[in-house]
């Protein structure tokens, strides 16, 4: 991985690696865009890789500006990755070091990020941070709940346009991870009626729900969800879960979820020339972000979500565009338009 050639190609601003030996912090901090405000980084905590680290930091903190411009926030996009450490940082010391080191080295970043929970870190665990530092927001925010509401009022807005209706009574959703956010949106599906596939890189977690939402649910190993036919595909991991070389395996109508980046640009185009409708990650999970930087409800926040998918799914049906390239497009419209403020006419 050649990294300033990655950063150039993205857009990116800043990349900083953080390292703390005692408390064990590890981390990859990703600054795509200041343009519109302070980029809001998603805080993720996973047994990463050095190169998957670097490659989830890019990723995201992209996916986050976009995120942030196509919701109508004065934010920016960063990302916060964070590699497990060895120790496991489970135990209560061992866990408030590694944040409260994390928050301490954030400083230096001034006011250009600001830190926000995501996968495998806890409305605690900013907190910790927050001893540190005053750049966080979310520490009152049931994030991933939050999220998943937000992700099922999109489904229903993009059901509209891509499957002929908003209901998703009977509607077949394969639902790739089911963790905090996967389970939650999992649960609104089945509570309308739909009929759920679901698979988890830990087996006994898809069983358990299963068992708990009882009728209409499917359990298939993780690594043979993407074959099953479906007709919406919701991806709801850590991100990249739909390679290149498995759109040709889809038998879905549509792929929207709650995960980060589910597929490469190169994925977007197999997808686009398999027919398939894509309802990009920034689209759809915002919910979070929203209620995180506005302070508003749950349900408020979702209705966001519902309004700007309708929005773009409506245009991209007007003008024969795929879903994806329009909601890329509005958003980088805004922050050019944004930015344009700042300097001489």
């Amino acid at each position: 991985m050649l990294i300033f050639e990655e950063m150039q190609a993205r857009g990116h601003e800043q990349l900083t690696v953080l390292h703390h030996a005692p408390s064990g912090l590890r981390a990859v901090v990703g600054v795509h865009s200041t343009v519109l405000g302070p980029a809001i980084a998603g805080c993720r905590l996973r047994p990463y890789d050095e190169e998957r680290a670097l490659r989830d930091a890019l990723a995201m903190s992209e996916s986050i500006t976009l995120k942030a411009a196509l919701a109508g926030l004065n934010y920016g996009g960063g990302a916060c990755v964070l590699m497990a450490p060895e120790n496991g940082a489970e135990e209560g010391h061992l866990r408030e070091a590694l944040f409260r080191s994390l928050g301490r080295q954030m400083r230096g970043l001034g006011d250009r990020v600001v830190l926000t929970e995501d996968a495998g870190v806890t409305s605690q665990d900013i907190a910790f941070v927050a001893q540190e530092t005053r750049a966080v927001l979310g520490m009152n925010t049931d994030t991933p709940t939050v999220t998943a509401y937000g992700v099922y009022r999109g489904l229903k807005a993009a059901a509209r346009t891509v499957l002929g209706s908003e209901s998703l009574r009977g509607v077949r959703v394969a639902v790739l991870g089911v963790g905090s956010l996967g389970a939650a949106l999992c649960s609104h599906l089945h509570r309308e009626g739909a009929r759920l596939t679901i698979a988890d890189e830990r087996p006994g977690r898809a069983q358990a729900l299963a068992e708990e939402l009882q009728e209409r649910v499917t359990v298939v190993p993780a690594d043979e969800l993407l074959d099953a036919p479906c007709d919406v595909l919701s991806p709801c991991g850590f991100g990249h879960s739909i390679k290149y070389d498995d759109v040709e395996r889809l038998q879905c109508r549509m792929i929207a979820g709650g995960e980060h980046h589910p597929l490469s640009r190169r994925g977007e185009q197999a997808v686009k020339e398999a027919g398939i409708a894509y309802v990009p990650d920034y689209a759809i999970n915002a919910a979070g972000l929203i209620a995180v930087a506005t302070g508003i409800s749950a349900e408020a926040a979702a209705e966001q979500v519902y309004q700007t998918v309708s929005k773009v799914c409506t245009l991209a049906q007007q003008n024969n565009k795929p879903i994806h390239l329009v909601a890329r497009r509005l958003a980088e419209r805004r922050i050019e338009l944004i930015g344009s403020l700042a300097r001489p006419l």
